[in-house]
């Protein structure tokens, strides 16, 4: 009897991707030393193996093929996959050459989809050396998630790969890398850019779109969304999140705004700006905390892109009822009745956040929307 063909995946794990989310930094492009001392943990491998976690059940219809060590040889072994080592890291930490060469290594196996995990500057690394027919897909691990070829969450990616090895009908499309200038995104200005594309699965309910560029321009609404926040704004303490809906509030309270950081007011007043996931975990610490959150234009997440600080153990301390998410209906409507979705990194409090909020989205004006991950949903 002829063999069986084994399912070959392919996977890269970038170590240091997402370092600088928690601490503040922003990105981890040219900080991880930096991050790594501010006490970062990597989360890359987690999330590589929430992603691999749904393909155990198929373990002996899958060969994965994958380079040494942490860039995805020691998780695919722990999960009880067979494993194939093709690209040796000569010294640690590993580097985007390592990723790039990893990429080239692996392309010899023929692979059925070669899985990474990262964020938008692996999304690069993979694009500047892999073949254009090479289907590809990401597991979000990275501070800042631009590009459409990362699913929506790591579970959502092992979703996908359950329907390929299923045997069921996946449409291929054309994805868009894209990548922002990290230096730039620090001082507060985002400045992305279309490097090309990879081939994806086409799966919309589990494929994140890209983001809508631009800023909001409609004055009116962010100003009326701005009143109604501060009109309820009592003696709690608020954790103003990242956005420019958000700083359309801290505007109009008259204070300095880390556009792309997490700051901390109380009493109206600033109390303490761009904070890291520990800072902020200390200081919400023991009193009523109310935490002021937006979503991302065409993608709907409203956890875990751009602002890890927000951490799962600070989103049970605070609870989710003292969630107050704002929006302009422009941006709901964009999604075209899409849910919002969450990707904190424990699945666990992403499920228990599912579910109907009530959005700010004008003064005494609100919508109800579902947070409904869809790779949860089954």
């Amino acid at each position: 009897m002829k063999p069986q063909h084994k399912f070959r995946l392919g996977l890269i794990i970038n170590p240091l991707a997402g370092l600088g989310g928690s601490v503040a930094l922003k990105g981890s492009d040219g900080v991880a030393d930096e991050a790594l001392a501010r006490g970062a943990e990597p989360k890359a491998p987690l999330r590589a193996a929430q992603a691999l976690a749904a393909l155990q059940p198929f373990a002996d219809k899958v060969e994965v093929y994958t380079a040494s060590g942490e860039l995805g040889e020691r998780v695919a072994s722990e999960l009880g996959f067979a494993t194939q080592v093709l690209y040796q890291a000569d010294a640690s930490p590993t580097t985007a050459a390592d990723t790039k060469a990893a990429v080239n290594a692996l392309a010899a196996a023929s692979l059925d989809l070669l899985l990474f995990v990262g964020g938008d500057g692996t999304a690069r690394d993979v694009y500047s050396v892999v073949d254009e027919q090479q289907v590809v897909l990401g597991v979000p691990a990275g501070v800042k998630i631009h590009s459409g070829v990362y699913a929506i969450t790591p579970h959502a990616a092992g979703k996908v790969l359950q329907l390929l090895l299923n045997g069921e009908l996946v449409s291929l499309m054309d994805a868009d890398v894209m990548d922002i200038d990290e230096v730039a995104f620090r001082a507060g200005t985002v400045k992305a850019r279309r490097f090309g594309e990879m081939r994806v699965p086409a799966e919309p309910r589990y494929i994140q779109a890209v983001k809508m560029g631009g800023r909001e321009v409609d004055e009116l609404v962010l100003a009326d969304i701005a009143a109604e926040v501060i009109d309820n704004m009592e003696d709690e303490l608020f954790i103003m999140g990242s956005g420019s809906t958000v700083a359309a509030i801290m505007e109009d309270l008259g204070l300095p705004n880390s556009l792309l950081g997490v700051d901390l007011v109380q009493d109206k007043q600033l109390v303490a700006s761009d904070l890291t996931a520990n800072e902020l975990l200390t200081a919400s610490k023991d009193q009523p905390t109310k935490l002021v959150i937006t979503l991302i234009g065409g993608q709907g997440h409203i956890l875990g892109r751009g602002n890890q600080q927000l951490s799962p153990a600070l989103i049970r301390q605070i609870g989710k009822d003292n969630i107050i998410i704002v929006a302009t209906k422009t941006k709901l409507k964009a999604l075209e009745g899409r849910p919002l979705i969450v990707d904190s990194g424990d699945p666990e409090l992403d499920a228990e956040l599912c579910g109907y909020y009530r959005i700010v989205t004008g003064y005494r004006d609100y919508v109800m929307y579902r947070v409904a991950n869809p790779d949860l949903a089954e």
